[in-house]
């Protein structure tokens, strides 16, 4: 079977290919265009990229023998992953492979921020022998905040702790055994903006996190803190960063991936005081480049020779049948988790996954993988997918537990997942409506409810009274927005009520506000599926 090495990986990635009987590795020279990558691909099993390489809709289609296509970093944005699928082509990545040099990068510029060692070192190239510019401050009893605590945000939180600093961390889904295991205290984001001294950034770039630290947040924070960013940019606000360091309203900050790459030659960046640049080398160490080439080839093996397949961003492998009949409560199973997630429950040690009705017959594994994938995807991005989710709940303490029940209700095939923080749990039951198997809500922590799982949906807790629907959707008229559905329940006449409409765009922020001041309205989630 033919391997195409389409982009330059490691010699030992190459190496590992070339080893294995079965398999005939050809490495291109050069970058080639669509154009010229079809007449390659045509007798190819199998690719392994990099970045620079377009695995288009025409390349799939030009490939008919095409199994599965490695790229060896994480991004796959130069893949298209809908026609991979379409065209039965497992796409697989390496997130694992550049965990420590990201991690090591983020600690250098955190001690380069502290010394103030690059600004030390220009004014030593330039002539000069001034000891008192460059007083820094020690990592050694200041507050770490690390937002995210994934892979690398783990390993930057184990060396702080080395270096004898507290660490707070922010992560919805990290579990607080997993936290104790790290010596890490659990925080809010205010709590975090608050205290720490320095400030770091290991999560997706999602709608959620885009600009999270802009204006508003460097408010909150020490004039003296020091932030950096080695994860994606955009989620540090650039043009509020410039005016906040310009002001002296932080103290210092370090980028190595920015809202537009590459940086611009007249980016109003380079000109700041107290800032550090890089040109996004976050994996540019040669073990990493060993490591995710090493890794992509030998994912790229095992599928083609043994059939094992690991860090799939599509679909595992199913047999066509029970793909088929699979699909829906893939699709359903997502969504519930992603709502789940959106319930507002911090700290998350268990999920319970109940199947149902004709879902007890059905394999619950790829099922299982697609609720946890809902629930921990607005944590962890793209890495996120249906083979590698188990693993990534095993790495936050995450326990998911699976039964089968004979239990008599009003449908005829369901889903219901717990999720319990302690001795504190939120729900979500889903089934689905009709011969073509419409997916919806049914339960919503116990109370009765019919939402459609798509979309945008708008979600409240308020008080049973009267008038509270029409004042709702006067609010929301009056900001255009428009209710495409809408489900209420309540636990009883004139006590606590749910009210969930899908709506046609997100609120704005003013819409939002005026809705919370209503004092018996509280809880509004936006959930965009």
């Amino acid at each position: 079977m033919k391997v195409l090495v389409c982009d330059p990986i490691s010699q030992t990635g190459i190496d590992f290919l070339k080893q294995q009987d079965g398999l005939e590795t050809v490495v291109l020279d050069r970058r080639h265009s669509e154009e010229e990558l079809l007449p390659l691909v045509a007798d190819a099993a199998a690719m392994a990229v990099r970045s620079e390489t377009k695995v288009t809709k025409a390349v799939f289609e030009a490939a008919p023998g095409m199994k599965i296509v490695g790229r060896a970093g994480v991004g796959v944005d130069n893949i298209d992953i809908e026609a991979a699928t379409q065209n039965g082509v497992i796409v697989m990545n390496t997130p694992g492979g550049n965990t420590i040099a990201t991690c090591e990068l983020t600690f250098s510029m955190m001690m380069a921020l502290a010394r103030n060692i690059p600004q030390a070192h220009g004014s030593m190239a330039g002539g000069d022998w001034n000891r008192k510019a460059f007083k820094g401050v020690e990592l050694y009893g200041k507050t770490l905040g690390v937002l995210g605590m994934g892979r690398i945000g783990g390993e930057v939180a184990r060396r702080a702790v080395a270096f004898g600093m507290r660490v707070l961390a922010f992560d919805p889904y990290i579990t607080p055994s997993r936290a104790k295991a790290l010596q890490v205290e659990l925080s809010s984001l205010d709590d975090i903006y608050a205290a720490a001294d320095f400030i770091t950034v290991h999560m997706p770039l999602t709608d959620e996190t885009r600009g999270m630290l802009n204006k508003g947040t460097f408010a909150k924070m020490k004039p003296s803190v020091r932030l950096l960013n080695c994860a994606r940019g955009g989620i540090v606000s650039e043009a509020d960063l410039i005016e906040a360091l310009q002001a002296g309203q932080i103290g210092g900050a370090a980028l190595d991936v920015y809202e537009a790459e590459p940086l611009a030659n007249d980016s109003p960046l380079r000109q700041c005081p107290n800032l550090i640049l890089t040109p996004h080398l976050g994996a540019s160490t040669v073990e990493a480049q060993d490591n995710v080439g090493l890794e992509v080839a030998q994912g790229i093996a095992d599928y083609l020779l043994h059939g094992s397949l690991m860090n799939s961003i599509n679909m595992p492998s199913l047999d066509a049948s029970t793909s088929a009949k699979v699909q829906p409560y893939l699709r359903l199973g997502e969504r519930m988790g992603v709502l789940l997630a959106r319930l507002g429950q911090a700290g998350t040690e268990r999920l319970v996954i109940t199947y149902g009705g004709l879902a007890t017959e059905l394999p619950g594994d790829p099922i299982a993988r697609a609720i946890i994938k809902g629930f921990l995807g607005a944590a962890e991005g793209e890495e996120v997918n249906l083979v590698n989710v188990r693993s990534m709940a095993k790495e936050r303490g995450l326990v998911v537990e699976e039964t089968k029940s004979s239990e008599q209700v009003d449908f005829r095939e369901w889903l219901h997942i717990r999720a319990w923080a302690g001795d504190e749990k939120v729900s979500v039951g889903g089934s689905f409506f009709g011969l073509a198997q419409h997916p919806r809500i049914v339960r919503l922590n116990s109370q009765p409810v019919e939402i459609v799982p798509e979309g945008i949906l708008f979600m409240m807790t308020n008080k049973d009274r009267p008038g509270i629907v029409g004042h709702l959707g006067t609010v929301l008229g009056k900001h255009d927005v428009n209710i495409a559905n809408m489900s209420l329940g309540r636990d009883r006449e004139g006590g606590q009520a749910l009210t969930a409409l899908n709506i046609d765009s997100v609120p704005s922020a003013d819409c939002l506000a005026e809705l919370e001041a209503d004092p018996d309205i509280s809880h509004i989630r936006i959930v965009q599926f």
